[in-house]
């Protein structure tokens, strides 16, 4: 399916970059292309997750261009960060295409009158903000550095403690509610002897705990008893790849030889930084790319981030950015509460 949407002031024969914008939904992808020798933008609907398709499309945007002025033009693609990740931005790199991701938070909306809201209208707006962008205008919208596969990899087995812990908190918490529930307190679900004392146990009104009561609690530690053994093995598998970084054995950035372990070796031999807090900042903090100090302080929820100024009715670009998990592992100015 093909349309077209009218641009204002993009039309720029001079420039040979084709701007292109994916709005990326589960149903279908809306794409915006935009040629710099038209006054307009071509919308076109795919198929969702058909990145064969997109590169097609833009392939032959990027020929007929080609055909028409006779300059092999550059092309430009960008879509909002979300649950897709980046493996959209590195098919498209592989491809040949300059792949743009947006901080969806960072685009402008004005506050006035009710606005449209469709998929096409936001892939048109992807594409204006992107031309903006390559025009020099770092205000128009914020761009997220694409990470490696081999540093994004890197993060996942601290973030999936963090998950498995909140789920091991979630089923303790979700225990000891049905015990209290019917008066019976002091019962830790992730004690040895708790499966003996929930048998022995009798609620505040004198009675056995009833028995779908009973069963609930005993799959809800079976789950928690799951839960444990896998907190377990992530720990021993962190706790291996900082033996290795002390010893300096290891031949990646986890191992001793790499940076990366080089510094998680040397933060676990401070005093009060465990493990945990070691592997997160090097993972999560040092290996991000930060411009200057405001810019690690805003990140970090220590400064104030910078907003959009201009006309009125435009939001701020982004409030703070840090991640949970670089955020409980950030040790507060004293007399500051622990995030």
């Amino acid at each position: 399916m093909r349309t077209s949407s009218e641009t204002d002031g993009m039309r720029n024969p001079s420039d040979p970059t084709i701007h292109a914008a994916v709005e990326v939904s589960r149903k279908s992808w809306v794409v915006g292309v935009h040629a710099p020798d038209t006054g307009r933008i071509e919308m076109h609907t795919l198929p969702a997750a058909d990145a064969d398709a997109l590169t097609g499309l833009l392939d032959c945007a990027r020929e007929t261009f080609e055909h028409r002025r006779g300059v092999r033009p550059r092309v430009r693609c960008a879509y909002e960060a979300g649950y897709e990740g980046f493996w959209l931005a590195r098919r498209l790199a592989r491809h040949g295409v300059e792949a743009v991701v947006l901080d969806a938070a960072s685009l402008p909306v004005t506050r006035g009158a009710k606005r449209v809201k469709t998929d096409r209208v936001d892939a048109a707006n992807l594409v204006r903000a992107l031309a903006a962008f390559d025009r020099g205008d770092r205000r128009a919208v914020n761009a997220i550095r694409v990470p490696e596969v081999e540093e994004e990899d890197r993060r996942r087995l601290m973030r999936e403690r963090r998950r498995l812990v909140k789920q091991r908190t979630m089923l303790t918490n979700s225990v000891r509610g049905l015990l209290m529930l019917h008066g019976v307190f002091g019962l830790n679900p992730r004690t040895k002897d708790f499966d003996a004392r929930l048998d022995a146990a009798r609620t505040g009104y004198g009675t056995p705990l009833p028995p779908r009561v009973h069963a609930e609690i005993r799959r809800a530690k079976a789950l928690l008893a799951v839960v444990e053994g896998q907190v377990a093995e992530v720990e021993a598998e962190r706790d291996r790849l900082v033996e290795r970084a002390e010893a300096g054995c290891g031949s990646g950035p986890d191992g001793g030889s790499g940076p990366g372990g080089e510094m998680i070796a040397r933060l676990v031999g401070l005093k009060g930084v465990g493990a945990n807090d070691a592997a997160v900042l090097v993972h999560e903090v040092f290996s991000r790319q930060f411009a200057n100090r405001r810019q690690l302080a805003s990140w970090a929820g220590l400064a104030p981030a910078a907003e959009r100024q201009g006309r009125a009715g435009v939001r701020p670009i982004a409030g703070r950015a840090e991640t949970r998990a670089a955020a409980s592992h950030r040790v507060p100015p004293p007399g500051t509460p622990r995030p």
